[in-house]
């Protein structure tokens, strides 16, 4: 058992190997190999786009990148709240709360059905041109933030509402015939056994929402990781800042991806081990 074991990592550890050799030397003896590295992979304006030089018209990718972990961290508590809301007014059965139903159902088939940039682009220009009071003066951080968390909020709101429908009703009518008002059934029964179902994909969804808080940059105002960049090639005509931007972005992601895997690997292994 143990040998098969090993052989099996021995295996697997040269395959990997021999396919990461054989990627590299694809790209290492492709023709236009030495330009692509010159103006992507530079090692000296890779380390200067990182950190930045205001004096020579360029900011710090790696301050930017701050930026972009700031939207991501407030946007991710707005969108948790709102999406609750939304996926509870649509669980409803309340008559009175017929209108804001469908609110809630026109909201969600909206922000899922328009793309995210349309939606950063309308609001991180239109609001500024309505001259509204308060409304109208908020900085392109503020705007970003808020295109962001409406457009999430309706796919967040219907990973709730899934979580919610997978729990058996029997459980839902058990707790209402001992006497549990919807709430307290809600709150005891529905959201424990929801939560399994809800966190897997709930992660996957803020995987993708720590990336597009680079569309931000659209704005022009936020000097976040990609805008750091755009402005660091169009000053020394390299592109070495985009791969530390990606890079950076990767040691974000690549993390809660591998966390949000385990998670469903656990749940996976307790569900058919039985235990509850």
């Amino acid at each position: 058992m143990l040998r098969t074991a090993r052989g099996a990592i021995i295996t697997s550890t040269l395959s990997t190997l021999v396919v990461i050799g054989g990627i590299v030397a694809a790209f290492v003896l492709a023709p236009g190999s030495r330009q692509v590295r010159s103006v992507y992979f530079d090692v000296h304006d890779m380390w200067q786009a990182f950190l930045g030089d205001p004096h020579a018209g360029f900011y710090s990718v790696g301050k930017g990148l701050v930026i972009n972990i700031e939207m991501f961290m407030i946007g991710e508590v707005l969108i948790l709240g709102l999406a609750l809301v939304i996926a509870l007014i649509r669980l409803s059965r309340s008559p009175l709360l017929f209108p804001l139903r469908m609110i809630a159902v026109a909201y969600v088939d909206f922000f899922r059905g328009v793309p995210l940039i349309l939606v950063i682009l309308a609001i991180g220009f239109g609001l500024p041109a309505l001259y509204l009071p308060f409304v109208s003066s908020q900085s392109a951080f503020v705007y970003g933030v808020l295109a962001l968390v409406l457009s999430y909020s309706a796919y967040v709101s219907e990973v709730y509402r899934a979580g919610f429908n997978s729990v058996p009703h029997s459980q839902v009518a058990s707790a209402r015939s001992l006497g549990l008002r919807p709430r307290t059934a809600m709150r005891y029964v529905v959201l424990p056994q929801a939560v399994r179902t809800i966190i897997p994909p709930l992660l996957n969804t803020f995987v993708s929402l720590q990336k597009d808080t680079a569309l931000v940059a659209v704005l022009g105002a936020v000097i976040e990781a990609n805008r750091a960049a755009e402005i660091y090639s169009s000053t020394v005509f390299n592109y070495s800042g985009y791969t530390v931007a990606a890079i950076l972005f990767l040691l974000l992601t690549i993390p809660l991806a591998r966390f949000t895997d385990h998670l469903i690997a656990r749940d996976r292994a307790r569900r058919l081990a039985g235990v509850p």
